[in-house]
């Protein structure tokens, strides 16, 4: 019933990449206008023709797109764009994953955040709801995140989104042979280099 829409979802969002299954439970819930589980972990997904954070230009004005400086970071934040799948609004900003070729191939998607200030977070979990869920257990009523955890996971379960743990301890911590921040940094440099900022 949705496949087209996954199949432009994926185009826009991850390359055409085939969507995780527990995104593509989240897309239906948004599609079918269930406010469970936005109420629950708190995101927005972006619907077609939403501009990709990174290449949002839109909140500068002339002065600034003009700045040499200013063209460096968002020739920067447009090549990082190949590699932070955004999906959804929610958490510090955004959240997606990170999609680095330099990045194990066995490995499954690595979840992460990117703030409204373009720094780049790195979430627990193995799915993109496992990240969320664990980045919400500490905004939840419960003072213990690793209750408020188990009990968003059994939430989540209800909603047919089991999590591969509901134990807040066991969830993997990201490592990433490719480091967000410093390639963000690395990147801003050569292209301030190539405009002769250096």
């Amino acid at each position: 019933m949705y496949e087209e829409r996954f199949a432009e979802f994926s185009r826009e969002r991850l390359d055409g990449r085939p969507i995780p299954d527990d995104l593509r439970v989240l897309l239906v819930a948004q599609w079918e206008g269930r406010a469970d589980l936005a109420r629950v972990l708190g995101l927005d997904f972006f619907e077609a023709g939403e501009v990709h954070p990174l290449l949002d230009t839109s909140y500068l004005g002339e002065k600034e797109l003009a700045d040499p400086e200013m063209r460096a970071v968002n020739a920067a934040a447009a090549e990082m764009a190949r590699y932070v799948k955004l999906v959804a609004k929610g958490g510090k900003g955004w959240v997606g994953y990170w999609l680095h070729p330099g990045e194990p191939a066995d490995r499954g998607w690595q979840p992460m955040e990117l703030d409204t200030e373009f720094t780049f977070w790195t979430m627990v979990g193995r799915t993109l709801t496992e990240g969320v869920a664990a980045e919400r257990a500490s905004y939840r009523d419960e003072p213990d995140e690793r209750i408020a955890f188990t009990l968003l996971a059994a939430e989540l379960g209800s909603f047919g989104l089991p999590l591969s743990t509901s134990d807040y301890e066991s969830l993997v911590e990201a490592e990433y042979r490719v480091d967000p921040e410093k390639l963000m940094e690395e990147l801003t440099e050569a292209e301030r280099e190539k405009r002769g900022l250096r």
